[in-house]
């Protein structure tokens, strides 16, 4: 049996929009709302080139990720074709308006996937 976490209210996320759930380690996660109400969840990281998914733009079940347009489904983590490539996805359970996310995964699940590294100096090397 799932042990689940509160997050929010369902109001605390902006409809067409989004929270972000920071974790002791790991990158953030994202959780949305879209225009029925519905909430999903996922890794804060489009699988493209790590654009914040919390930052784009929500539409019926998917996300736009701001950096280039990525189209990402909500419900599955996966891009929309032809763009290859899926984001983990976490469970998530509302009840009486309440946002739950299951505390296992968010202990667990994708606590290795590395941050992007932004800018010309992206090697481990030190710039000039």
């Amino acid at each position: 049996m799932s042990e689940w976490k509160t997050i929010c209210r369902v109001e605390d996320i902006p409809v067409l929009g989004s929270r972000r759930v920071a974790r002791p380690q790991g990158m953030d996660v994202a959780v949305f709302r879209n225009d029925q109400d519905q909430v999903f969840a996922l890794l804060d990281r489009c699988p493209h080139k790590g654009g914040p998914l919390s930052q784009g733009i929500v539409f019926g079940t998917h996300v736009a990720c701001p950096l280039h347009n990525w189209t990402i489904g909500l419900d599955t983590g996966c891009a929309r074709a032809p763009d290859e490539g899926s984001t983990p996805r976490f469970a998530v359970q509302v009840t009486d308006g309440v946002v739950q996310l299951d505390a296992q995964e968010l202990a667990t699940l994708a606590i290795d996937v590395q941050p992007p590294v932004a800018g010309p100096c992206q090697r481990k090397t030190a710039c000039a």
